[in-house]
């Protein structure tokens, strides 16, 4: 900053309003009672930081206000009129940029914000040292106006790291609808284990398994670099950690999971065995990855039960579980809740469809299995991705079971209503269907809840 240099002389004169007049004194030698010696820098020359000596390289000695600085941020008060308050004339600053720092005092001095991509960051961060909470939303606002898909995760570790929660909110938002974009930026491979834990758990990422996977790996390529490790499996898994877990590997065709996962070297044999065992063999084993859908999706999950009543013993022959439905408006279907053994804990496999009724066309499938404890309790059972439901239009949910006799729903009602506090209201119309198993009627049988996204 060029230090002021008008005449000194009945300068006040010459400023119409307050704020013209503080900030002329805005970086001005004229009445300065403290210098701030700020940034990093080597060795400085003189006689020590009380005698006025120069800055070091990188440094810069900038004249301050105790008063005006002390007016606008709490940290500033403290430092100069609390209990330890400092005498010193001249303070360093070491952790503060100077380009910051001017950014900061030019807004307590006049209320004037200047800030830009290069110095949004460190003035974000010397706006929260001092407690000077405006500041300190203007960049926010900055940077949430430059938000992009290829800035998203750069940003995301910032917010993080400051503690911005709304700005992760709108950059998670941004990651949600732009996900191929996001993990394709640079930024991506740089950011921490812990925001990359934090995305990976999402179920709104737009964005298939197989290359999401791909994108983890290109990142514990990059984190075994930063930790100079060598680039092996075993070091790639070991820097993953739990974020390994968070890959929803059963979201997968068999096809993807061969091509990709399975001959990664970042899974154990065993693993691999397992889950190619879930992707083709019926009862499934037990992985300890999640199975829910992952997509672009928006709001709560929601879920209705057409049944009131639940009774024992229903028989299972090959055929399906059948039930058609209309809705009022969009929604998206993740999934059924079925009952499950009237005979204790068992596993059941199951193919689950929906179909449109009118074109005859099956619209998602999964053919999965699921373990039950024997109560009459429902269990999800899933598909791979959540299936568009357009209102007015007839559906079939169909689900064909193997396994022993289990709980079944009774009075099943007619019209089933969800209501949400944030959204309208969803309004299910169910009918009997053609070749339905034990008959065709609405009143008894399984696929008792559906679960959905509106």
């Amino acid at each position: 900053a060029v230090l002021q240099r008008e005449p000194l002389y009945n300068w006040q004169a010459t400023k119409g309003s307050l704020r013209e007049r503080f900030a002329f004194l805005f970086s001005n030698e004229l009445l300065s009672d403290v210098h701030f010696v700020v940034g990093k820098g080597g060795p400085r020359g003189g006689g020590g930081a009380a005698s006025g000596a120069s800055p070091g390289p990188g440094q810069q000695r900038i004249p301050a206000h105790r008063f005006v600085l002390a007016a606008g941020s709490a940290v500033f008060d403290a430092m100069f009129n609390g209990g330890m308050a400092t005498t010193s004339a001249e303070i360093e600053l070491p952790d503060v940029e100077p380009a910051a720092f001017l950014a900061l005092l030019r807004f307590l001095y006049s209320d004037e914000v200047q800030i830009g991509p290069e110095t949004v960051m460190t003035t974000l961060y010397t706006a929260k040292k001092y407690a000077v909470p405006a500041l300190e939303a203007h960049c926010v606002d900055f940077l949430t106006k430059h938000l992009r898909a290829d800035n998203a995760f750069m940003l995301l570790t910032q917010a993080r790291l400051f503690d911005e929660p709304q700005l992760a909110s709108l950059c998670l938002d941004t990651i949600d609808k732009s996900t191929i974009d996001a993990i394709s930026a640079e930024g991506f491979t740089d950011i921490d284990i812990d925001t990359l834990c934090a995305v990976l758990e999402r179920d709104t990422l737009s964005i298939r398994e197989s290359r999401l996977f791909g994108a983890v790996v290109r990142w514990a390529e990059a984190e075994c670099q930063r930790q100079q490790l060598p680039v092996t499996f075993g070091n790639k898994q070991k820097v993953l950690g739990r974020a390994l877990s968070l890959i929803r590997f059963p979201l997968m065709t068999i096809e993807e999971f061969a091509a990709g996962p399975a001959q990664s070297g970042i899974l154990s044999d065993r693993e691999v065995v397992n889950l190619f065992l879930h992707f083709t063999v019926n009862p499934k084993p037990k992985v300890d990855y999640i199975d829910r859908p992952r997509c672009c999706l928006r709001g709560k999950e929601c879920s209705i039960n057409r049944f009131q009543q639940v009774e024992s013993r229903w028989g299972y022959s090959g055929t399906s579980d059948r039930i058609r439905f209309t809705v009022n408006r969009r929604i998206s279907i993740v999934g059924f809740g079925l009952y499950g053994s009237i005979h204790g804990p068992t596993d059941y496999q199951v193919n689950i469809q929906i179909i449109d009724y009118e074109k005859n066309q099956t619209l998602g499938q999964n053919d999965t299995g699921f373990s039950c404890d024997g109560t009459a309790s429902t269990f999800r059972v899933m598909f791979k991705e959540p299936i568009e439901i357009l209102p007015t239009v007839c559906y079939t949910a169909c689900a064909t079971l193997k396994g022993p006799d289990s709980h079944y729903g009774t009075k099943g009602l007619k019209k089933v209503i969800h209501e949400s506090p944030t959204a309208s209201k969803t309004c299910f119309v169910f009918y009997s269907s053609p070749g339905n198993n034990n008959g065709t009627s609405i009143e008894d049988g399984q696929i008792p809840e559906i679960i959905f996204y509106t």
